[in-house]
């Protein structure tokens, strides 16, 4: 296993930074405009033509050009049209209005040329084939440009109306379409793949002495969508260093190994410690990958593990515990995501710590915590087994190792299901 110096038992704040680091984006795709909600924009979007693209009506009514009372023609002559007369082109084709004419307009409908303004429907009265003002009009109606949405006035041509790195929401997937857009460039999500370890675990039922239920199975791979990756596979090893190999190397010959081995990131759960039962640092040696994060000093979740496989996967190994190992989601996982996806890696908030804390040398604290009266008041069930304090938790407080006061300001780190 190759080794990049520095590398073992980071701090959290570097251990953040290095996992997010490590990745790089990932190459876009293109996904129609039904396919974009709720995905991550890859490159602008700007419209292809002037929004709108050409003048038109807000109201019903007709334009008029010129004082009154108005001629009225018609763009083209119909039967059940009250005059006959058909309006001027301009050189360009489109209808161009006289001084003294006016032709009726619907509301989204073309302005005709040397139109002064739209004089609306309750407003107008018709003689024989003139138009004029009626008793609830201005005197001055319309006054130039009025009731006329010009060409362009939403967006010109070539603006930014959409930045990059946006998740997408109906609004912007409707203004995509009114900028002339099919398609989107979107980031792919990381496709992530689970291998679950531990002999000892039993995925249903209440467990015997000596077992343990699965507490990774069926929260990890929301737990995954919630930090903007997929999970596209999930299976179990033994307690067995060539089984865990085999399951983790791209060689192997099983359908759960393959499908894994063409993922961004491979997520292993227990066995990364030291012990003889451990096996997830051993495989990585035999396997030659590179380790990026070998431990963090964080309490829970010290034993996480973060490395590059030499086809280029990322594997992170998470500790065994359950709290542990959320932790370990929460401060390796998310960055790494996000570099993957091109988005900026999440930059805690500073709260008002509601406890003191001793220090605790060389190690940060990750404490799960709740809101009470303007302060992150820690919650109980703190030990990387339990799960009570995290599951009622507003928030994840990062004391660090010197401590500190009531009132200190600390980092906290966002649950991505608490909003």
């Amino acid at each position: 296993m190759s080794e990049a110096g520095g590398n073992r038992n980071l701090d959290w704040g570097t251990a953040r930074e290095a996992a997010y680091d490590a990745a790089r984006p990932l190459p876009y795709q293109t996904v129609t405009l039904a396919d974009a909600l709720g995905q991550t924009l890859a490159e602008p979007v700007s419209p292809l033509q002037p929004i709108p693209h050409y003048a038109s009506s807000a109201m019903d009514g007709w334009a008029v050009s010129g004082p009154p009372p108005w001629t009225l023609v018609s763009p083209e002559v119909h039967e059940d049209h009250p005059w006959r007369r058909p309006a001027p082109h301009s050189d360009s084709g489109t209808v161009a209005l006289e001084p003294g004419q006016a032709t009726f307009i619907l509301t989204g409908g073309v302005v005709p040329g040397n139109t002064d303004g739209v004089l609306r429907t309750e407003h107008g009265q018709i003689r024989g084939d003139l138009l004029d003002r009626n008793e609830a009009a201005r005197p001055d109606e319309p006054v130039p440009g009025e009731h006329i949405r010009p060409a362009g006035e939403e967006a010109e041509k070539d603006i930014e109306a959409i930045p990059a790195g946006v998740v997408l929401n109906p609004a912007q997937i409707a203004l995509a379409a009114v900028c002339g857009h099919d398609t989107l460039a979107v980031l792919r999500a990381p496709r992530v793949s689970l291998l679950m370890t531990g002999d000892e675990v039993i995925e249903a039922g209440l467990p015997h002495a000596g077992q343990v239920r699965d507490t990774f199975g069926p929260q990890l791979p929301a737990f995954v969508a919630m930090l903007g990756g997929h999970v596209d596979v999930a299976g179990r090893a033994k307690d067995d260093l060539d089984d865990v190999v085999a399951a983790i190397s791209a060689e192997a010959t099983d359908g759960f190994s393959l499908a894994r081995a063409s993922g961004d990131v491979l997520i292993t759960t227990g066995g990364t410690g030291s012990s003889s039962a451990d096996h997830i640092r051993r495989a990585l040696t035999v396997l030659d990958a590179e380790m990026v994060i070998d431990g963090i000093a964080m309490r829970p979740g010290h034993p996480t593990l973060l490395a590059k496989l030499p086809d280029g996967r990322f594997l992170v190994g998470l500790p065994g515990n359950p709290l542990a190992a959320m932790m370990a989601m929460l401060t390796v996982v998310g960055p790494l995501l996000a570099g993957l996806r091109g988005a900026p890696l999440e930059v805690p908030q500073q709260v008002l710590c509601g406890e003191q804390f001793e220090p605790l040398e060389g190690r940060s604290r990750l404490v799960p915590f709740h809101w009470s009266e303007g302060r992150a008041m820690p919650s109980g069930h703190q030990r990387s087994g339990m799960l009570r304090g995290l599951a009622s938790a507003d928030g994840v407080l990062v004391v660090p190792a010197e401590g500190c006061t009531v009132d200190q300001p600390v980092p906290a780190v966002r649950l991505p299901w608490v909003r």
